[in-house]
């Protein structure tokens, strides 16, 4: 299996085709939650998921923040596949936060994959991607991942300063991986420590 197949969930599979996209844009719009002096910092509440009521919430923040379109096909194979990948962020009863991951096998290792990471843009500023990626990598440690891989677009600066903050490193570009045109990142984040194998010197 290729690793464009592995990063990518197949027509053939499961009828969606998946360009994971951590699109984390800085906006101005959280001012209006945080106008100084006004209004303090709002509560966010953190959880996984839990049931079908929630699948919308997560399709629709996705496709109200990404730029990639996704079937529900897709958020069906990641969410119930590995639903204690799937991390939300609320304010009150309101969804301000997703990320999508799953962890499997992968060429004699154990390796993660971060498929979506997507944020309100009226709560951006506030830590909630990185909380939700933190909780993530914490959740695939415990399941022994060996690495983590996703890939972002060139020119998203934010979500880069966001996994560089978090010891992923750029391993490789993509051209033209997008709908869109745009050239991806892949980027990686090593847990554990390679093992090389000791040459036979006899």
């Amino acid at each position: 299996m290729t690793e464009r197949i592995e990063a990518k969930i197949s027509v053939e599979d499961e009828k969606a085709s998946i360009d994971s996209e951590s699109e984390i844009i800085e906006s101005s719009k959280n001012d209006e939650l945080m106008k100084e002096g006004t209004q303090s910092i709002p509560q966010i509440d953190y959880s996984d998921f839990r049931e079908e009521s929630q699948l919308l919430s997560v399709k629709g923040l996705i496709d109200r923040e990404l730029s990639e379109p996704y079937s529900i096909y897709t958020y069906r194979y990641f969410i119930y596949t590995w639903p204690h990948l799937c991390f939300f962020a609320r304010h009150g009863d309101k969804y301000v936060g997703v990320i999508v991951c799953k962890l499997e096998p992968h060429g004699g290792l154990k390796r993660g994959y971060i498929a979506m990471l997507a944020v309100d843009g009226a709560y951006r500023r506030l830590k909630i991607g990185t909380t939700l990626t933190e909780k993530a990598i914490d959740t695939m440690v415990l399941g022994e991942a060996d690495e983590i891989v996703l890939e972002t677009e060139l020119t998203n600066r934010p979500a880069l300063r966001l996994y560089d903050s978090l010891g992923f490193i750029r391993e490789k570009r993509l051209k033209r991986y997008y709908l869109n045109g745009a050239d991806a990142l892949r980027l990686k984040l090593f847990l554990k420590e390679p093992i090389y194998e000791e040459e036979d010197v006899d």
